[in-house]
């Protein structure tokens, strides 16, 4: 049920409302975009000139199919979108989505029992990277196993997370002969679902291939079965110096994630586009060249 709100416009938004006769559309689509902000009480003269425009579209929109030019059956969701879909088609995206936006906005503001909001959840972050004297001190903890094959699996574990970010099942299933040389440094070949070659930073080259070289055709981390969910409690046993933090695989991802953006310039790029969030970026990187092996492993782990 589409009801006027109590209170009234603020004085400037007011006379806007008053003194807006676009010429694009019908006298009677006007007179709705009018009433239907009027009764919304937006609180500035740009804020009201916005939802008239949009208000105004939609009324046009609606005398092209036929729909009474009223708040209950204009504002409707469902014409929302069809307005939306079908009868702005020449609009910019960009413009289409202010106009979904504006006109949702009447639509809630003119609801006599508004439906509840829905409740924000917390946006998941990126975890933070580990520094270079924590990783330092985690290579040198695994050294410090009792047996080799713990100080193996241990460096392993290390390298393969904070060196190529790799976590997860992906973890568990690289073998000691996914771990090549070539093209100038070290790759791990990744298997499963997002398969891929990704080139180990310089410095976990050399524990990395001693501990590919022990594994050989086994796992990297130990156990015959790569199924087998045992990450965790090979890290509460390898890892368990408490003047350390917690050691996290997702930390470890971080860490290689923050490096290898420094490497590539990721932070000038983003400072100097004045882009602060990273929505767009897979769009960009979708129309560049595909890089090859060799400009990867230059950029991100070249042999020195």
């Amino acid at each position: 049920m589409i009801a006027p709100r109590p209170s009234d416009p603020a004085p400037q938004a007011s006379a806007a409302i008053c003194a807006w006769r676009p010429c694009s559309v019908s006298e009677a689509a006007g007179a709705f975009a009018r009433q239907v902000v009027a009764e919304a009480a937006p609180e500035r003269a740009a804020r009201a000139r916005a939802l008239l425009f949009a208000a105004s579209r939609l009324a046009a929109f609606g005398e092209s199919v036929g729909l009474e030019l009223e708040g209950e059956v204009l504002l409707h969701p469902a014409v929302i979108e069809r307005f939306i879909v079908e009868g702005e088609r020449t609009l910019s995206p960009a413009t289409r989505r202010t106009l979904r936006t504006n006109l949702r906005y009447l639509a809630r503001a003119l609801q006599a029992h508004p439906q509840p909001a829905p409740t924000p959840l917390p946006r998941e972050r990126a975890k933070e990277p580990y520094s270079e004297a924590e990783i330092a001190a985690y290579l040198t903890c695994a050294q410090a196993q009792s047996t080799l094959a713990r100080r193996m699996h241990g460096g392993a574990l290390i390298c393969l997370g904070a060196g190529a970010g790799l976590t997860g099942s992906e973890l568990r299933h690289v073998r000691g002969s996914d771990v090549i040389e070539r093209s100038g440094g070290v790759v791990v070949l990744v298997t499963g679902r997002r398969a891929r070659a990704v080139p180990v930073l310089g410095r976990f080259h050399e524990p990395l291939l001693n501990a590919a070289h022990f594994a050989g055709e086994g796992c990297l981390l130990g156990g015959e079965n790569p199924l087998r969910k045992n990450l965790t409690c090979q890290i509460a046993v390898l890892f368990c110096d408490r003047a350390l933090p917690r050691l996290d695989t997702g930390r470890l991802r971080s860490t290689w994630l923050s490096e290898a953006a420094r490497l590539i310039g990721l932070g000038a790029f983003m400072a100097a586009a004045g882009v602060r969030c990273s929505q767009r970026l897979g769009d960009i990187a979708a129309q560049l060249p595909v890089v090859d092996e060799q400009q990867m492993v230059r950029l991100l782990g070249e042999t020195a």
